[in-house]
């Protein structure tokens, strides 16, 4: 086995492993959504028709940048287009693609999931509302490639959501910080308009998580740890 075939396994495994994951966490059902991961110039992405939280490596098929099969038995899945446009226009490493819940009963009502959290940050910010377009075509990737502007995620009206990052585990957990935030939203709308942080708190929050370089563990000075 080369080098180049081996990494692909990982990353179809690796695939696999991110479906059955997200699986578990609720927001896939059935054969409903998609997920992928860039290697190069090759994309390891879920096949039609597979029970993803179920999915095993073998049901990963490998394509190329203008989507032809490269390894794999299975067809890729229906929104192939839609994933290789993120990878062409981002420059991603990853995407996730599903049926979630709280961000699909969202994408039946809103135009844009504001930001209720400074967390939505870690997305963008606001989240947009793709318009709705027939799953597999042409203009709902061109409907989603916009609504990604500026973005890690966007909301599929009527369909679901998609996120993506520079790699596949940020790319699931992007896809799980959305249903948080579209779960809190639904919540609060219940009891009222939720309050938005304005442009000004917004800018406050990215200010205050790089100066304390939020999201990563910090030791103890070792001053501090000699006078334990």
């Amino acid at each position: 086995m080369t080098d180049s075939s081996a990494a692909l396994g990982r990353e179809r495994a690796a695939v696999a492993d991110a479906c059955r994951r997200l699986g578990a966490e609720g927001l896939l059902i059935g054969t409903a959504g998609n997920v992928s991961v860039r290697v190069e110039e090759l994309v390891a992405i879920t096949a039609t028709g597979a029970v993803l939280a179920e999915l095993t490596a073998d049901q990963v098929t490998v394509v190329d940048l203008d989507g032809q099969i490269v390894a794999g038995t299975l067809e890729p899945t229906s929104e192939l287009d839609l994933h290789l446009g993120v990878y062409r226009r981002y420059g991603t490493g990853a995407v996730v693609h599903t049926h979630a819940p709280m961000a699909t009963a969202l994408s039946l009502v809103l135009d844009e999931l504001p930001c209720i959290h400074y967390q939505l940050l870690g997305l963008g910010g606001t989240v947009r509302v793709a318009p709705y377009a027939t799953f597999g075509t042409p203009e709902l990737a061109g409907s989603v490639l916009a609504a990604l502007e500026g973005r890690s995620a966007a909301l599929m009206a009527n369909h679901g959501a998609l996120t993506h990052a520079p790699t596949l585990d940020k790319a699931v957990e992007h896809a799980l910080l959305l249903e948080w935030a579209c779960g809190v939203y639904r919540h609060a709308a219940a009891l009222g308009p939720p309050r938005v942080l304005d442009e000004q708190q917004q800018l406050a929050v990215i200010e205050a998580a790089i100066a304390r370089n939020y999201g990563t563990t910090h030791p103890v000075p070792a001053a501090q740890e000699e006078e334990r």
